[in-house]
């Protein structure tokens, strides 16, 4: 959810950014210079190397070994890039001395470059908040997997949602990085993998918000839900890399999936009795103090830290509170879910405890019946039928037991029908 502001920002800058002209270079002036740089190879003072490279990165006029290094040709400068910041650079002591403001060249500030960083503050800010994620993603792993219990059959965790926050910490990181290698060096390439990987974060995100806030567990309705925004987020990433990068679309796209879950975790927090819910209001509220910065855009002081610096060094904190408020919802539902299974393994011991006696009383009574049936078996021929030991039939004939060496129990004849009273047993009737 950090990460979920950056649309508003990030789409404030993308679409001004992507502005082909800007009051800097619109000026004549500036213009004029990256002509003369681009015949002459020099701003004043200043030689720009590059222009003395082929686009091959090959010197001119020189043998075909003398080639531009490997490790310059990946920031993909060249000799244009070069003339336009040099003077863009020239222009703006230029008017710094008029005592005019600073002004946006091709719909940015004008920074000072650090080594091979095109933007340093805010690519450095951008590399600490990658640091954090990872950091936050590497933590949940060994809550998940080490420090809490998990099922004992399966091995799986028991918090339902451990697979979604593994793919969030990836798509974090992932944007982050590209977020990092965009603000170092900006061409189109690197536009390109920082849109699309922010879009997927920002989709993604929402995904994961309805699944939580709704409490949703069952995998059908996980598809059910997912594979329409996968879809549509697959279908518009497409659309950004291979056919128009519309800057306009994205940021509503953008916007209208950030609101949309900013709503959804502003809600539950509201209504959820979850003890990190405090979190949540203090992510929304430090997100939305956040975005002030960049509706305020102020020009980059000493050409190094502008708003959206600014904005990138709050998304520290927020990354690590958010991370810290996902660590306490593991906790929470796995105590819960533990919790109601002892309770439900007490509830069946209990059980069993209360019925054991009866069930020992009907073994007993079960196994006494089985033992006088196989002990007292026929022993010659005759009428059979139920006995009791010795006792006078009704037509005077004597009942015996099994066999001569078991002593029958005793045992009382009715005097009305010269019945018995007991009988326990299968045998036969002495004719």
């Amino acid at each position: 959810m950090d990460r979920c502001w950056l649309l508003v920002i990030f789409l404030f800058g993308c679409f001004f950014g992507a502005t082909d002209a800007s009051e800097g270079d619109a000026d004549p002036l500036y213009r004029v210079c990256i002509e003369q740089c681009e015949k002459m190879g020099s701003v004043g003072d200043i030689s720009i190397q590059h222009c003395q490279f082929l686009s091959d990165g090959v010197l001119a006029d020189s043998p075909w070994y003398m080639q531009e290094p490997l490790y310059v040709q990946w920031k993909q400068w060249n000799c244009r890039s070069d003339c336009q910041y040099f003077c863009m650079m020239r222009r703006e002591k230029e008017r710094e001395a008029l005592g005019l403001r600073p002004v946006k060249y091709y719909g940015k500030w004008p920074f000072k470059r650090s080594s091979v960083l095109q933007e340093p503050v805010s690519a450095v800010l951008s590399a600490l908040t990658l640091v954090v994620q990872f950091n936050g993603w590497l933590s949940f792993f060994l809550l998940s997997y080490y420090k809490l219990p998990l099922r004992p059959h399966s091995g799986r965790t028991y918090y339902e949602y451990t697979c979604l926050w593994h793919i969030y910490g990836l798509l974090s990181m992932n944007a982050w990085f590209w977020g990092a290698i965009y603000h170092t060096r900006c061409f189109d390439l690197t536009e390109k993998l920082d849109h699309s990987s922010s879009v997927a974060l920002i989709g993604f995100a929402l995904i994961l918000a309805v699944l939580r806030t709704f409490n949703v567990k069952t995998e059908a309705s996980r598809v059910m839900i997912a594979a329409p925004l996968l879809a549509f987020l697959t279908t518009h990433i497409l659309y950004l890399n291979f056919y128009e990068l519309d800057h306009e679309l994205n940021m509503k796209v953008c916007v209208a999936m950030g609101i949309g879950q900013v709503l959804l975790w502003s809600v539950w927090a509201g209504v959820t009795r979850h003890p990190s819910r405090f979190k949540i209001w203090a992510v929304v509220i430090g997100g939305a103090m956040a975005i002030f910065l960049e509706l305020y855009d102020f020009p980059p002081h000493k050409g190094y830290v502008d708003s959206h610096a600014l904005w990138h060094a709050t998304n520290i904190p927020l990354a690590y509170l958010w991370w810290s408020f996902v660590y306490e919802d593991v906790e929470f539902r796995t105590s819960a879910i533990t919790k109601k299974a002892r309770n439900s393994c007490d509830i069946v011991l209990y059980l069993l405890k209360s019925i054991l006696p009866l069930l020992e009383l009907i073994l007993e009574e079960f196994l006494s019946k089985l033992v006088a049936l196989y002990l007292f078996l026929p022993f010659s021929e005759g009428q059979h039928g139920w006995f009791c030991g010795v006792c006078e039939a009704p037509s005077g004939a004597l009942v015996a037991a099994a066999s001569d060496h078991v002593e029958a129990p005793p045992c009382t004849a009715d005097a009305s029908n010269n019945s018995c009273a007991l009988c326990f047993g299968w045998g036969w009737k002495i004719p």
